[in-house]
């Protein structure tokens, strides 16, 4: 039987090297090798076990794909490229080289297409193809003879995908109706828009009845409501989406079966390649011998690396672990349903110190989930789970019984994303108080760069795979479950087993926190913060559709205009959303510029910042870049707002995360209102939308001035910096007067400019190419400036080197609150890389400071406006500013509490300045 196994290099790689993000595999040279490590791991497996008579790896290419010019934002969400896996990425290709696989790439094509076009040829050349991938659109591909192989996980063993497990788990008639579900409900990885509000059930639950889009949209006058209105106004979205959603398979890549065909290895390339990467025991398995490797040195930070190379040997990839389970540990879970037993436990936890609790519950709003049960547990392996009933009022009387003692000040309480449990007893008339131990963002100061969720933290520190909520709801689609549908007693064993879990986590993770110096951080800052943002996402902010409607409107026919204005100077029609349309247009029609920049497929380039260096050359280039922009405040933001109005309370309830950003800002989703731009007219109309919440009140805005210089002066200590923050002096006109050695009266607007770009731009560790590309001018110019900047403000120099040299002995920086970033390039070898670790040495503990402030203001205006009992509440934060929904008769009060607590959270020898203002809407008070 000839079997073709075709990789999906990519997905195989990025699952590889986070398999090991806990524990990263490094060599003795400091390169980390998780990726290359777990990919070989994978290949072998697949090789020994699968025994494939065919063979090929399929690889992205730079290069941008045929999806890219029918979308422009196509992938355009994904984040940047680890780097450890793009200087893997040649490793694997010479691993690949030395098993005598063939490595295929196509420009133009994404690795998906070249798989779709061989495993159709091969199907038909009699072949049983088997595609590698995690990736869930390869399912659209599957025949009798083409399935996906997903390889094994975590202890589990490796799924095979045919048809019927297509048709299961996608709820479709033929594997080829995927490609329509994927259509209606996107891929937010890939950028894929679908249709606004139709996620995973409406569209299978479409799909199932009428078979594809475009059958779905000739019949969407029989759809209601706001359905209807959606698939109506986005039906050539859906329909794009689809197209981008198709796997092609038609690629121009070569079929030859004997190219494909499985090869003894290169035993001396191979051999080569495992000694580089110091891969023992990998060696071993291929060619039953040790390696003789001479290790390099390690840098200092990474000299010591516990378990990795000592007597026991290299460590079993995360994906060979057999973890534990439910059934293989003791424990002993119980279901608690008796009045009386139920008051007994209350009882019990309230001569506890401390117990950790989780809330079961029927969805992920906080507004609207119902509570279904909560556990508790305080002893590692016992826990108790309360089912909750389904009627509001016996619920809220069952859930009192707890109120006491979830209430006391003087008990700690212990969970994973506490946020949510407190928010969804908020609904219940519970204020959950007492010391907190979230675990979730214990993880978060210890390491700031991994994952946080509850299933990895318990694989990668407990060696434990907890109960999947699917065994209990089900899969996904329209035939899963609620929560409040499941028996309690299937339930309790699910809940019971979190509350464990996140107990024995913070056994783990309360040594870590003092070791890792972030205690204090975590006791006085991190978790305090947890209710004050509980509260505000509560809270919401009033925005009002018509102002957005109208906004929108406006914005329509601007893009219609300044869609004229193109086509006018560029002499003719185009697509100004296709990439290559407007290299073309540009570059070969008009000839802009001499040597235009290319991309690695040949194709022009051009991005935001290729055309902003061009904007001075002719005005179609600053027309194109306006179009940009107002297309994105449209679709990003004007229309999609009214859509997340509650529709019970008929506000915004943004989401704050607490554990995303590695400089310890927040960050918001559900909308993102950290990124509405405020830098063009337009931008800043969008803030006309958020509104007070009566007549009553008004918005007070109150931001930090200048924060990040300011800390950056505190912890330079530079003598003239700090003197004219003291004497209030305009900061980039001092800079100014000294770097280019004139009085602050001959100042002038451009010296002022290149002085504040010099200033902001220090902080982030520019270079004086950086600075001639942002000020447009000659790079001795700017070099000669900074030189000059570092002569009259010596001490800012000495901080930087010496914060640079402290990374590099200890592997991280650190706030004035003690927070860490760690700096895992700050020794590499590679001067690029290595920059861009010195850059974030230098940056981290500035923005992280300014982080750490606002969170401590922050927690004593919430303690202010509840001891005083105020109307007036704290809504919104967004970078360095606080939004406040503040009643007209509390105003002075509210300023004064604000000002104060905002200019005093961190004690600091250069004044704090807060700039406030108010308004009706957030633009009037800004």
């Amino acid at each position: 039987m000839k079997k073709l196994f075709l990789l999906d290099a990519m997905a195989l790689i990025y699952r590889a090297y986070f398999a090991f993000s806990k524990n990263p595999r490094v060599n003795s040279r400091g390169m980390n090798t998780s990726a290359s490590f777990g990919f070989t791991t994978t290949l072998l497996d697949l090789l020994q076990k699968e025994k494939p008579t065919h063979i090929a790896i399929a690889f992205d290419t730079a290069a941008p794909t045929t999806r890219h010019e029918d979308f422009t934002a196509y992938k355009a969400n994904r984040e940047a490229m680890p780097e450890d896996i793009g200087n893997a990425l040649p490793w694997i290709e010479k691993i690949a080289e030395g098993f005598r696989i063939p490595v295929l790439k196509a420009d133009g094509y994404e690795a998906d297409d070249i798989i779709g076009t061989l495993a159709r040829r091969a199907e038909k050349e009699g072949f049983d193809v088997y595609m590698v991938t995690p990736d869930k659109d390869f399912a659209q591909l599957v025949t009798d003879k083409i399935h996906i192989y997903k390889p094994a996980r975590f202890g589990n063993g490796a799924e095979i995908w045919g048809i019927p497990e297509v048709l299961k788990n996608f709820g479709v008639k033929e594997p080829l109706q995927v490609i329509d579900i994927l259509g209606l409900w996107g891929d937010q990885v890939d950028n894929i828009p679908g249709i606004p509000g139709v996620g995973e059930k409406t569209a299978k639950d479409l799909i199932g009845k009428y078979d594809s889009i475009e059958n779905l949209i000739s019949h969407a006058g029989e759809l209601k409501g706001k359905l209807k209105e959606r698939v109506e106004t986005h039906a050539d979205q859906a329909l794009m989406s689809k197209k981008l959603a198709t796997i092609i398979t038609d690629v121009p890549v070569p079929f030859d079966p004997e190219d494909l065909q499985l090869e003894a290895p290169d035993e001396e390339q191979l051999t080569q390649v495992f000694a580089e990467l110091e891969f023992r025991n990998l060696a071993k398995r291929v060619f039953g011998k040790e390696l003789q490797v001479t290790a390099g040195k390690a840098p200092e930070s990474q000299s010591h690396q516990p378990g990795l190379f000592d007597a026991e040997g290299e460590p079993e990839p995360a994906a060979l672990v057999q973890l534990k389970t439910i059934d293989t540990e003791s424990h002993r879970y119980t279901l608690v349903e008796s009045e009386e037993a139920i008051s007994n436990l209350a009882k019990e936890l309230s001569v506890l110190p401390t117990f950790c609790f989780d809330t079961e519950t029927t969805g992920l709003d906080t507004l609207t989930a119902q509570l279904v049960g909560m556990s508790f547990s305080w002893k590692p392996g016992e826990a108790y789970y309360v089912p909750v009933q389904a009627d509001r009022a016996a619920a809220e009387q069952r859930v009192n019984v707890f109120k006491e003692v979830l209430e006391n000040n003087a008990i700690g309480k212990t969970g994973q994303n506490l946020k949510y449990d407190i928010s969804i007893l908020r609904g219940y008339g519970i204020t959950v108080r007492g010391p907190l131990f979230d675990t979730m963002i214990a993880h978060y100061l210890i390491q700031p760069d991994q994952r946080h969720n509850m299933d990895f933290l318990s694989e990668t520190y407990l060696q434990y795979r907890p109960i999947s909520i699917t065994t209990l709801i089900g899969e996904k689609g329209k035939h899963q479950k609620n929560m409040q549908d499941v028996e309690p007693a299937l339930v309790s064993d699910y809940a019971c087993e979190d509350a464990d879990i996140t107990l024995q986590l913070r056994g783990k993770f309360e040594p870590m926190l003092k070791d890792e110096g972030t205690e204090k951080l975590f006791w006085e800052v991190e978790t305090p913060l947890v209710p004050v943002l509980a509260s505000m996402e509560s809270e919401g902010i009033r925005v009002d559709p018509e102002v957005l409607v109208n906004l929108g409107k406006e914005l329509k026919e601007d893009i219609l205009n300044m869609q004229d204005k193109i086509y006018e100077t560029a002499g003719g029609s185009f697509n100004i959303s296709s990439p290559k349309q407007v290299g073309e247009v540009l570059f070969d029609r008009m000839g802009i510029t001499p040597k235009p920049k290319k991309t690695k497929s040949g194709q022009y380039s051009t991005n935001e910042e290729v055309l902003a260096k061009l904007a001075s050359e002719n005005p179609v280039v600053e027309q194109i870049l306006t179009y940009r922009e107002l297309q994105k405040l449209k679709n990003t933001y004007v229309d999609p707002l009214p859509s997340m109005i509650h529709p019970r309370t008929g506000r915004i309830h943004t989401s704050f995360n607490q554990v995303v950003a590695a400089t310890g800002r927040l960050s918001s989703d559900n909308p993102n209102l950290q990124n509405i731009p405020i830098r063009t007219e337009r931008g800043r109309e969008i803030r006309k939308a958020f509104v007070a919440r009566d007549e009553n009140f008004c918005l007070l805005s109150a931001d930090y001035s200048q924060i990040e210089l300011r800390i950056f002066a505190e912890l330079s200590g530079d003598e003239a910096m700090t003197e004219a923050f003291r004497e209030g002096r305009d900061i980039h006109a001092a800079t100014a007067a000294r770097v280019f050695e004139v009085t602050q009266e001959e100042v002038t607007s451009e010296m002022r400019r290149k002085a504040k770009m010099v200033n902001f731009g220090i902080i982030y560790g520019i270079s004086a190419f950086g600075l001639a590309q942002r000020l447009n001018i000659p790079r001795k110019e700017a070099a000669a400036i900074i030189e000059q900047y570092f002569a009259k403000y010596p001490r800012i120099k000495s901080y930087m080197d010496d914060t640079i040299e402290f990374a590099r002995k200890n592997g991280y920086v650190q706030t004035m609150l003690g927070r860490r970033r760690y700096l895992k390039d700050i020794l590499s070898g590679n001067a690029v890389v290595r920059g861009f670790a010195e850059r974030n040495a230098i940056n981290a503990p500035v923005q992280g400071s300014a982080a750490d402030m606002i969170k401590v203001a922050m927690i004593a205006i919430h303690h202010d406006l509840q001891q005083k009992n105020l109307r007036s509440k704290m809504i919104l934060q967004v970078h360095d500013e606080l939004i406040f929904d503040a009643n007209l008769e509390e105003i002075e009060s509210l300023r004064e509490i604000v000002r104060s607590r905002m200019q005093n959270a961190l004690p600091m020898n250069i004044p704090v300045v807060v700039e406030m203002g108010e308004g009706r809407n957030w633009l009037e008070a800004h």
